[in-house]
């Protein structure tokens, strides 16, 4: 019995497997949006950008190879093109605007996690995003690298120097300091 033909306008890689592989990596690709944005409509319209990238381009993606540093890097690449062209739009880079919009936290979690990311927002681009790649997202300063397009050393680099100034600008002692939350314990290297 023959295989049935592909949809007109789908790519001969793009299968069932594909599909799957692809509707898996949603919810991490979602998070290193957001970590990038700082809105959830733009991340999920990143993402969505990035999941019709990838599904017209699937035929250029080696199977047995990593999917989620391939869609990573995509990501990453439609998020930078995304910027060149907002380059003449008003920013909230002291967080004026944005701090009017939240609402003050009710627990001492909350408030701690708000802390965390008025932190891990004030680092710079460079430093956020390999940090979240191999702190949060678990890749190897090897595949960071690859999805960054920068060297190992420079990953490496980037990471302690985000490590160690979240360390200074939430006031710890060291990364001993940090607390239960796992999310920051990935962040900062330590074990959960």
């Amino acid at each position: 019995m023959a295989a049935s033909p592909q949809p007109t306008g789908t790519p001969n890689a793009a299968d069932d497997e594909m599909r799957a592989l692809l509707i898996g990596a949603i919810p991490s690709l979602r998070a290193f949006a957001y970590t990038l944005t700082y809105d959830l409509d733009r991340s999920d319209d990143l993402v969505q950008d990035t999941l019709v990238r990838a599904w017209s381009k699937a035929d250029s993606f080696t199977r047995g190879t990593n999917l989620t540093a391939w869609l990573f890097t995509i990501l990453r690449n439609l998020f930078y093109s995304e910027q060149r062209k907002r380059k003449r739009e008003v920013e909230d880079a002291d967080g004026v605007h944005a701090g009017r919009l939240t609402s003050l936290p009710e627990q001492e979690v909350r408030l701690e996690l708000r802390e965390f990311r008025t932190a891990l927002d004030a680092l710079p681009l460079s430093q956020r995003e390999a940090l979240v790649l191999v702190g949060a997202q678990n890749f190897t300063y090897e595949e960071a690298a690859v999805i960054c397009g920068v060297a190992v050393g420079t990953v490496k680099s980037r990471v302690s120097r985000a490590r160690g100034r979240l360390i200074v600008d939430l006031g710890m002692a060291g990364s001993d300091d940090i607390g239960a939350d796992g999310i920051t314990r990935a962040a900062m290297g330590s074990p959960p």
